[in-house]
């Protein structure tokens, strides 16, 4: 016979959810982000926007918002922001008048050696050893596929 039961579930305890877990984790992590970024001037969407950039300068808005998973609505006033702020240029393709290419600017990638500060300050703030960060991150990103293939 087997020993193992399967779970009951009865009316959700808050302390108790994954979906809560991750998100108070996400406030805590803005916080600290929020806090480490005002050198830069910068918000968190920002900063992720700039890490883009950094890593490949002069993408579509589209290609932006696949590597952030966000849509072009909700990153096109990011970005207007963002220009308005001289870290990036916005300006239509010349080979497809539909695209927008998105482009550092002179500020904007000198911001590159100020950000590379951070990832230490963010290591020691969770206690963490880097072993323990990179395991959670690859679980994160695991779990991050399995819930958008079953969002559909």
């Amino acid at each position: 016979m087997d020993t193992q039961t399967t779970p009951t579930f009865g009316v959700p305890q808050l302390d108790q959810q994954l979906c809560f877990a991750l998100y108070s984790t996400s406030l805590a992590m803005s916080k600290l982000y929020r806090k480490l970024l005002r050198g830069l001037g910068l918000t968190y969407s920002q900063y992720l926007v700039m890490m883009v950039l950094w890593e490949k300068n002069e993408l579509t808005v589209s290609e932006v918002g696949e590597r952030l998973f966000l849509d072009s609505a909700t990153l096109t006033p990011l970005l207007k922001r963002m220009e308005v702020a001289e870290l990036i240029t916005r300006n239509r393709a010349a080979s497809d008048e539909r695209q927008v290419i998105i482009k550092l600017t002179p500020h904007g990638d000198a911001l590159r050696h100020e950000a590379a500060k951070l990832p230490p300050s963010i290591l020691q703030a969770t206690q963490c050893t880097l072993d323990q960060v990179v395991g959670m991150k690859q679980q994160l990103d695991e779990l991050r596929s399995s819930l958008m293939t079953s969002a559909g």
